[in-house]
């Protein structure tokens, strides 16, 4: 009885290790047999265990003999189930063996093709603007398949499907975009197709393998204002990049009339600031023309009563004071010296601005001139593989050079305004100084000449 139990156990034991031999089949022969004689020598150690405590107990080990069969019933229906599952797993494998070799000859270009397409469409559509709250999902990747199944084909055609009516949806949503300072917050954005995407009148772009959203460098003006009135409602235009976002990067990189300044330099700032002062002399003095002009006029309407507060009103003020029996020569110098007096005043400044507008394009051009050695030092140290190493030197060639002409030219004609400007005030001047010495002078020739008749007459009478 013992004997005939022990065997009982023994194979109930053996078929109980079987029990995997259907998960075991990825598993190599050596590691099934080693697994196989540990349970073997585990369930000999628990039989004889058990076969000592039963031995003095008929009873209980017929019931042991009454389970060891039911446990071998019931591996044995186990067994059963698992060599079922196994003849079909190797029926499936079969199958897909077939449908590999199948596909491995006339459809496995096909099959490259359409997994190749899948990831670097996927790729694509990842930075894209279609993703951004977008309901339908990105392809799938079918690099890592070794079979093409009908439902992933439908999968593919699904998502493009998905992602071709996202090009045509215009949504509005909520979403964290980092600003110019780098702090994200949460703002409208506007979506429109796979073109662009805005939040408050500023295009935005995406970062990073996660496509974080932030406001671009530079939007321009005109194009803030119709992407705020479309976001608001109240437009039904909008600018768009042909060039996928192209234009608007090169647009981006322009800089600002500040920057443009700096890149001049110190020649730059030196150009700029003697500029500045020559417009501003330039200015000051022609305010003062134009005031010496509106009391000029108001001095010719009335010669009968001198001003102190023009030029002319002085000059003649000066030749009305000098006493009769002068000869005319001296009469003339005297109203040459007054002319002479007011002059520097209608002048002034003129020296200076001329001055400046000759200078500034001579500062530009030692901007250049500095600027290109900045730039050929550059190609010695660095060679001419990286254009960017240059960029500096040559801006400030260019640069410093713009700057010296557009200096010199409004002073150029700040300079001719303030010379045509007095000049015509000193003609005035001199007209009527002149009208007024003649004048004079005829005034004493008559009487002088009076005089002369006088005398005569009186000698004519002794």
């Amino acid at each position: 009885m013992i004997g005939r139990h022990s065997m009982i156990r023994t194979l109930a034991v053996a078929m109980l290790a079987v029990l995997p031999s259907g998960a075991a089949l990825a598993q190599s022969s050596e590691e099934a047999l080693q697994t196989f004689q540990a349970e073997r020598e585990a369930a000999e150690a628990r039989d004889r265990a058990r076969l000592a405590e039963l031995v003095d107990d008929r009873q209980a080990l017929e019931s042991a003999l009454e389970e060891a069969r039911a446990s071998l019933a019931t591996a044995r229906e186990r067994r059963q189930e698992l060599e079922a599952r196994q003849q079909s797993q190797r029926a499936e494998l079969q199958e897909l063996a077939g449908q590999i070799e199948e596909q491995g000859g006339d459809l496995g270009p096909v099959f490259d093709e359409v997994a190749s397409a899948s990831g670097e469409l996927r790729d694509d559509l990842g930075q894209s603007w279609l993703t951004l709250g977008a309901e339908a999902s990105l392809p799938p990747r079918l690099d890592d398949e070794g079979v093409l199944r009908p439902r992933q084909v439908e999968t593919l055609a699904d998502s493009l499907m998905g992602m071709t009516r996202e090009t045509a949806r215009v949504i509005n949503l909520t979403a964290p975009v980092a600003g110019q300072d780098g702090q994200r917050s949460e703002r409208p954005v506007t979506r429109v197709g796979g073109l662009l995407a805005f939040s408050e009148g500023q295009l935005l772009q995406r970062n990073g393998d996660e496509g974080d959203l932030s406001v671009l460098e530079h939007t321009p003006g005109s194009v803030s204002e119709r992407l705020s009135a479309f976001q608001a409602g109240q437009g039904d235009t909008i600018s768009l990049d042909p060039t996928d976002g192209q234009v608007l990067e090169a647009m981006a990189q322009q800089p600002t009339l500040l920057e443009r300044f700096q890149q001049g330099g110190a020649v730059g700032y030196v150009v700029v600031v003697l500029g500045v002062l020559g417009l501003l002399v330039a200015l000051c003095q022609y305010l003062y023309l134009l005031r010496v002009t509106v009391t000029l006029k108001r001095q010719l309407g009335d010669l009968e009563r001198l001003r102190e507060d023009n030029p002319l009103g002085r000059v003649l003020s000066r030749f009305h004071a000098l006493g009769a029996g002068h000869a005319p020569e001296a009469l003339e110098a005297r109203l040459d010296e007054a002319m002479l007096a007011e002059q520097p005043r209608l002048e002034r400044g003129q020296s200076l601005v001329k001055m400046l507008a000759a200078v500034a394009p001579l500062l530009g051009l030692l901007g250049t001139v500095t600027g290109m050695i900045v730039t050929f030092q550059s190609i010695t140290v660095f060679g001419t593989g990286d254009p960017q190493l240059m960029a500096g030197g040559i801006s400030q060639a260019l640069v410093t050079t713009v700057l010296g002409l557009i200096t010199a030219v409004p002073l150029l004609f700040a300079h001719t305004a303030l010379t045509s400007r007095s000049r015509s005030l000193i003609g005035i001047m001199e007209g009527r100084a002149s009208a007024v010495l003649a004048d004079r002078l005829e005034a004493d020739q008559a009487a002088a000449s009076a005089t002369a008749a006088t005398k005569r007459h009186a000698d004519a009478l002794a």
